[in-house]
């Protein structure tokens, strides 16, 4: 094979296309790299969601007394709650002889007037 005709500025061009070669193949490892991050966080399932609505106990005497019903995300609930579906707590607010949260108001969301 015959010897190529060259110029210092054909190799500069020959040196300059090596390098970009080897920027886009870095650049295409970074694209991959930050879609495996994203697909493994889409992955990730969201976190279960709190209950509706919850029990307050305050401790009387040593032993937990049910308190009052309030809104699952209610900040006044005690640290001791209990977990109730929409029909236990409209239960216990109306027939059950507990009062619902004045400040979170899970009677309204019930529909139910004291």
């Amino acid at each position: 094979m015959p010897d190529e005709p060259t110029s210092p500025e054909l190799e500069k061009l020959r040196f300059l296309y090596r390098v970009q070669c080897s920027q886009l193949a870095q650049t295409e490892r970074w694209i991959e790299a930050e879609l495996a991050k994203v697909r493994e966080r889409a992955s990730r399932r969201p976190l279960p969601e709190g209950p509706a609505f919850v029990l307050s106990y305050l401790r009387v005497g040593g032993k937990a007394s049910a308190d009052s019903v309030h809104l699952g995300d209610c900040r006044m609930a005690s640290h001791h709650t209990k977990p109730l579906s929409q029909e236990q707590a409209r239960q216990a607010i109306t027939s059950g002889g507990l009062r619902a949260c004045e400040i979170c108001r899970p009677d309204s969301e019930l529909g139910v007037l004291e």
